[in-house]
């Protein structure tokens, strides 16, 4: 019996050196794979920063869509009739009298007077508007004007509620009820049919 071949020098030198090659490739693998963690963490942070932004512009876009359409106010009001002496209270015909008023810096535009019954919003039969006094083209930037409703009975008057209707400088098409709720509309108003 013999001993261990253990081979030559130069088998030996090969073996060590690539086992040494060995050692470098991990180690440059594990770096490797290290920077691909840091790049993937990197790129979820800038992900979660571009949506922070669009988030943060599109909330800037939304106020600025809405800045110009606060500040239209109006004041809705009931006149007219005669007063009856013998009875003490007011009769004949009445009309829905409304001031609106662009407190905005720039114009706003197809300002339409509609007429809603109370217990709706902006939809179905209401009181028939003044073709004279229900509708103005433009109204410029600070500039008042009235518009107003046809005669009715003040029954007919209470059930029926005024909301304006109007597009912004933006194109966006706005209603206001008497009591200053703003929406934004899709499409032009349609003013119904008088509810009796």
């Amino acid at each position: 019996m013999g001993g261990i071949d253990w081979g030559d020098a130069p088998t030996w030198v090969a073996g060590a050196f690539a086992a040494v090659a060995a050692y470098y490739a991990r180690g440059t693998m594990k770096s490797q794979q290290k920077q691909i963690e840091e790049q993937r963490h990197f790129i979820a942070e800038q992900s979660l920063n571009l949506a922070l932004e669009r988030a943060q512009l599109s909330a800037a876009a939304e106020d600025r869509k809405w800045e110009q359409a606060r500040q239209i106010s109006m004041k809705a009001w009931i006149q007219g009739g005669r007063f009856d002496r013998a009875t003490g209270q007011t009769e004949g015909p009445r009309v829905w009298s409304a001031e609106v008023l662009n407190g905005s810096p720039v114009a706003i535009w197809a300002i339409h007077l509609c007429f809603v019954p109370a217990d709706q919003d902006a939809a179905g039969p209401g009181l028939e508007a003044n073709p004279e006094g229900r509708f103005r083209h433009s109204l410029a930037a600070s500039e008042k004007e009235y518009l107003f409703s046809a005669p009715a009975p003040l029954a007919v008057l209470e059930r029926n509620r005024p909301v304006l209707h109007f597009r912004d400088d933006g194109g966006v098409e706005w209603a206001l009820n008497e009591y200053g709720k703003l929406t934004e509309k899709s499409g032009d108003c349609q003013c119904p049919a008088a509810q009796v």
